[in-house]
């Protein structure tokens, strides 16, 4: 029997969200330390980073829909998503520690190290996120309930960005008397990688264990329907006008998040000139404002798409108007000059790109009932994993796409922030703004068009257990 409308205790929603701490942590890593650790600290061209991410996360982004596909029609002692929860804290521990250790050798090798460790730790990630987020829509059926939960991993996923962030800038990436500029400490990386993968094991196998009483309580999978199989279920997800709004608002989102987060570290050293200790007290900033954003979506939450839209409209403008002033000729100060405007900006977008990342969460596990009653098929295993796939397959390519514009700006390797050119550095302010700008508000065209509210959700619901009941008599 399920209890999926039941109240869940608060023990189930913090190990449910703690996971989300492995994510943050990597995402914190490669959306903004990856490009400069392997193209101004190693020195590999930013084109060879951008290609390599690339192809590591469309490796990446096919095999999701397949363990999603996998964990939904699984069958064992320990439930359909819990055995590959378990199974990836090892690969994605040992994936990490080696991502930041490549080997003293030619630019191909570490060019190829680069591409095989990303891949581990990609792969490894998809292996515990896609079953976990599925469990978000299973656990409760309830409109705010699933709102809490997707807070709670959002909770643990700022602890993740923010947190590894502060870590690695206050106490690893740290001036020396050969290298002043911290966030080019070589030597630095390497023990910020292996504490890291060590926090990343921990949070896995704490969620994994954590969540793991509630199997008993949760309906089996369904047997297959006839003619159904990966392709054809990835047909219904993307005909359907509620998923595919989440989508393609997901779609342009992530490709500014991948942009934002590679050339936003850029930005910082090169555009603003900040310390290594400046952008770990802007990462503090990022907490304050990660946390706001939690207790706002908290208590906001109760028209889902509205909140949603506000909050990536506050995020847009928010990001672009510093650097927009700046290039205007509007600000002349150092960015030294600026951190308290900047600490508000990094604690305002912070804060906004949280609460959306709470909603959306919260509004996809509401479509998984929506599809049911549609199709009469549960699928959210696959549901959550095309959904992280086309992220992540798109923020792929924002990291390419960032090592393409730092390559035909002219942007130079191993540079210090007081060498580069000052046209190269106003023309990276300008593309920052420019590629923000434009996808952010694709993304708010596109959530606009999700259809689902309160009042539908709450009829869905119904129906499904009216049918239920049904079926069970």
């Amino acid at each position: 029997m399920t209890t999926a409308t039941a109240k869940l205790p608060l023990r189930t929603k913090i190990a449910f969200g703690s996971g989300s701490l492995a994510f943050g942590i990597k995402d914190q890593g490669f959306n903004a330390l990856l490009m400069l650790y392997y193209n101004q600290v190693i020195g590999l061209p930013a084109t060879w980073v951008g290609l390599a991410i690339l192809v590591a996360t469309f490796v990446d982004a096919i095999m999701d829909p397949v363990i999603g596909q996998w964990s939904d029609h699984h069958r064992s002692r320990l439930g359909r998503r819990h055995p590959f929860m378990y199974a990836s804290a090892l690969p994605v521990a040992v994936g990490y520690l080696l991502f930041w250790a490549p080997p003293d050798a030619a630019p191909a090798v570490q060019c190829a190290w680069l591409l095989v460790t990303s891949i581990l730790v990609r792969v490894g990630i998809s292996t515990f996120e896609v079953p976990s987020a599925a469990l978000l829509a299973e656990f409760t059926t309830d409109y705010d309930e699933r709102t809490s939960l997707s807070l709670w991993r959002s909770v643990f996923l700022a602890v993740g960005i923010v947190g590894g962030g502060m870590v690695a800038l206050k106490v690893f990436l740290t001036p020396t008397p050969e290298q002043p500029v911290g966030q080019l400490n070589a030597a630095g990386y390497e023990q910020y990688g292996i504490c890291a993968a060590a926090a990343m094991f921990v949070a896995i196998l704490v969620a994994t264990r954590g969540t793991q009483y509630r199997i008993r309580v949760l309906n089996p999978p369904k047997p297959r329907a006839v003619g159904e199989n990966l392709l054809s279920n990835l047909k219904l997800l993307f005909t359907d006008r509620a998923y595919l709004s989440l989508v393609g608002a997901l779609f342009f989102f992530a490709v500014a998040t991948g942009i934002s987060g590679t050339l936003g570290t850029y930005v910082q050293t090169y555009f603003w000139k900040l310390s290594a200790d400046q952008l770990g007290s802007l990462a503090g900033w990022a907490g304050l404002g990660a946390i706001l954003g939690l207790v706002f979506a908290g208590t906001a939450g109760k028209r889902k798409k509205r909140v949603t839209l506000g909050a990536y409209a506050v995020a847009l403008v928010a990001s672009v108007l510093l650097v927009s002033l700046k290039l205007a000729g509007v600000i002349t100060s150092e960015g030294k000059d600026l951190m308290p405007w900047i600490a508000l900006q990094v604690l305002v977008v912070t804060g906004s790109i949280t609460i959306g990342i709470v909603m959306g969460a919260s509004m996809l596990a509401d479509v998984a009932d929506h599809i049911e009653l549609k199709t009469t098929r549960r699928m959210e295993g696959l549901m959550f994993a095309a959904l992280i796939m086309t992220q992540k397959a798109i923020q792929g390519l924002g990291v390419f796409l960032s090592g393409m514009i730092l390559a035909a700006i002219g942007f130079p390797e191993k540079a210090s922030p007081d060498t580069v050119d000052p046209a190269i550095v106003m023309h990276l302010g300008l593309v920052h703004v420019l590629c923000l700008g434009v996808l952010v508000m694709l993304a708010l065209v596109s959530v606009g068009g999700y259809p689902i509210t309160r009042e539908s959700h709450d009829r869905t619901v119904a129906t499904l257990r009216e049918a239920r009941a049904g079926g069970a008599a």
